[in-house]
């Protein structure tokens, strides 16, 4: 029933008069029932001038919500999207990139303020900054606007959009309920904005990785995996802070082995970063290289040796040097295990110096102690630059798009969401990565290119997990490209906005 609920069986939204005069509405289970009417979207448009490489760009700004509809036609979800068009006569190929954020349960406010959009966020200083005002907004001149319209999508749960009518929030908590939704939405934007024929292009963050690598599947379409017809396909995909690996499946004792591989290239990159290395004389990429070259080779073979109880002590040693050398941690952090888990290494490195670092940007550090122990709010990356997207995006809200809701706009959204997400999917095996989707689409489209942009200093989802994950799933190499950046998770931070724009543009003008 929940594919009836998702299922897209029609083109259009429904008149606002419609959505307004709707009483009796489908219930999931079938049976009709009295419903309180559905207000009609609502949408705040603004017009607008900005220069990005020189170049003077008007557009329109649209923000507001899209109402989703189930098979029989009740209204069972509110979008709300922020839409930036360049303005002028209608340019039917003008490329539009469709752009999201993760968790499950975030807004897209971070790739909005933080790289793509017209406007960001300004920081006192882009690595460990003031986390409280005063923080800036400013004319973002990476944004991508000069080369594709842009539109930001906060699924279900997520910014303002939530379920209405018919709908329940948990319809469209899920892998593939969030896919469909998600897909519906863009196909109703293509049909209202007339943009059918235009090159189309993903950009998903974190989690929004594995909605990107879902969502061509879900585009097309078919009667086993959202059982319609859309007949839509996708130029290009971009994927950053990319985790693709599967859930559930049998136990793959190998899955340790590789995770722990991945984990010591980003400590080492983290180590370098703070000068804790023996090969500073090193430059990154050459030490990176490396580095990852071991972690593929003798230091996987030493953890399966290590975990089958056939590692000699001498052996063991010669590892443990090379791991010190490596990751500046002393050789009693390797005492019980080869393997050091990222969170011990952010609280081990610059204990010395009563630190800890950030997971999802190694650069950032705070004190040690007191820690709450809450893995994001207490997190040294997250808690410094969370204050200043959240205060800069509200500011251009209300100052730049006019926008005025009755409700908080949810940045990031645990409660409820997480505990009733589904992680089972239809037609696909347990375990199965979520990478094998976006293989199976870039069989059935030839075209399709997608880039895969990492942060060295990502401890959570690292550059080396995304390469193994995009090579075991078998995507044609020639038409996947890696560029790693001095950055972490929000890779487009610290000075690296501009290197990481050319690279998506790069990408847009080799598959439009």
């Amino acid at each position: 029933m929940r594919r009836l609920l998702l299922a897209a069986a029609l083109i259009c939204a429904a008149p606002p008069s419609v959505a307004q005069d709707m009483t009796l509405v489908t219930s999931p289970d079938g049976a009709a029932r009295s419903q309180a009417p559905v207000p009609a979207p609502q949408r705040f448009v603004t017009r607008h001038r900005t220069t990005i490489r020189g170049k003077t760009i008007d557009y329109v700004a649209t923000a507001g919500e899209t109402h989703l509809f189930n098979a029989a036609g009740d209204p069972v979800a509110s979008l709300f999207a922020f839409s930036y068009v360049k303005d002028g006569p209608r340019e039917p190929d003008r490329p539009v990139m469709f752009v999201f954020n993760g968790g499950p349960g975030s807004s897209s406010l971070w790739l909005h303020m933080g790289a793509v959009g017209p406007r960001r966020v300004v920081l006192d200083q882009e690595v460990n900054p003031a986390n409280v005002p005063p923080f800036g907004v400013a004319d973002n001149p990476d944004s991508l606007l000069d080369v594709a319209d842009l539109v930001f999508i906060d699924p279900v749960g997520t910014g303002y959009s939530r379920a209405i009518g018919a709908g329940r929030p948990e319809d469209f908590w899920g892998v593939d309920q969030d896919a469909d939704s998600v897909a519906q939405f863009i196909e109703l934007w293509l049909s209202e904005n007339g943009r059918w024929t235009s090159p189309k292009f993903l950009m998903g963050e974190s989690y929004g990785s594995v909605r990107a690598a879902l969502l061509p599947r879900a585009l097309m379409g078919g009667p086993t995996y959202v059982g319609v017809m859309r007949g839509i396909t996708v130029n290009g995909v971009v994927l950053l802070g990319t985790t693709l690996g599967g859930r559930g499946g049998p136990p793959d004792p190998d899955r340790a082995v590789s995770s722990a591989a991945s984990d010591l290239t980003a400590q080492a990159a983290t180590a370098w970063a703070h000068g804790r290395t023996a090969h500073q004389a090193s430059a990154l990429p050459a030490f990176q290289a490396e580095v990852e070259a071991f972690a593929r080779g003798a230091y996987s073979d030493a953890l399966r040796a290590e975990r089958s109880g056939a590692l000699s002590p001498g052996a063991r040693a010669a590892v443990v040097r090379t791991l010190t050398g490596y990751t500046g941690l002393p050789a009693t952090a390797y005492a019980e295990s080869l393997a050091v888990p990222s969170g011990a290494f952010a609280r081990t490195l610059l204990a010395d110096q009563g630190l800890a670092l950030g997971l999802y940007d190694g650069r950032y550090t705070l004190p040690l102690e007191p820690t709450g122990g809450e893995p994001v709010a207490d997190d040294p990356a997250m808690t410094r630059y969370v204050p200043g997207f959240v205060a800069a995006f509200h500011q251009m809200l209300r100052d730049d798009l006019k926008v005025v809701m009755k409700r908080p706009y949810g940045a990031i959204v645990w409660k409820d969401l997480l505990a009733n997400w589904k992680w089972d999917r239809a037609q696909v095996a347990p375990g199965q990565s979520f990478a094998q989707d976006l293989a199976i689409a870039m069989r059935r489209n030839p075209d399709l290119r997608v880039l895969v942009a990492s942060g060295h200093y990502d401890l959570v989802t690292t550059p080396a997990a995304a390469r193994r994950q995009i090579e075991e799933a078998g995507l044609p190499s020639d038409r996947v490209t890696f560029k790693d950046y001095p950055s972490g998770h929000m890779l487009y931070l610290g000075d690296t906005a501009a290197a990481f724009s050319d690279d998506v543009r790069a990408l847009i003008a080799a598959a439009k």
